[in-house]
């Protein structure tokens, strides 16, 4: 592979990291009563890049956001940072989104950002992963009733909003495009 091929690539997956890192900077609070973590921008922004860049390069780049937010740059949620994210409440979501990632590039080469039906599913797909795996390691860490009081039942009218939105954005951009 030559460089010409690469840098374009490159460049994909640094802007897919800046555009994971702001998008974890747009916020809806949420009542202390029902939590109070707020919802972010972060999980769309993890479903875009995951589908819009070809594989691997989606997942690269949310690996790099993590390697940004745990060696200290305040990229996460909330402006958090550092390895103890990973080991807290959010460190299976964390991790979700790398497994998400991965997989909506794998279903990108299989065309299906390119039909709305399919990229609805595969954000819902995305978003089935990134909080499956975020409320197995609140279970671990808390119980199952907690998991689902503070991981799940405040955020999945957002998470089906993200799902629908991210659905319709990827498909208007890869709709005209060849499966990479």
């Amino acid at each position: 592979m030559n460089t010409n091929t690469i840098f374009p690539h490159f460049l994909n997956l640094l802007l897919g990291t800046f555009f994971i890192a702001i998008m974890a900077r747009v916020a809806i609070p949420v009542p202390e009563a029902l939590g109070g973590i707020p919802i972010t921008g972060q999980s769309l922004a993890v479903l875009l890049v995951g589908l819009l860049l070809p594989f691997p390069w989606g997942g690269g780049a949310v690996l790099f956001y993590l390697l940004l937010g745990g060696v200290g740059l305040p990229v996460f949620a909330e402006g958090g940072s550092g390895w103890s994210s990973f080991s807290g409440g959010s460190g299976g979501f964390l991790i979700g989104f790398f497994i998400a990632a991965i997989g909506m590039g794998l279903l990108r080469r299989l065309g299906w950002g390119q039909h709305l039906g399919y990229s609805l599913l595969a954000n819902g797909l995305g978003t089935a992963v990134i909080v499956g795996s975020g409320l197995l390691w609140l279970a671990h860490l808390y119980g199952w009733g907690k998991a689902l009081e503070y991981g799940f039942y405040p955020f999945w009218p957002g998470a089906i909003v993200k799902i629908l939105l991210g659905g319709f954005i990827a498909w208007s951009m890869l709709r005209n495009r060849n499966a990479v």
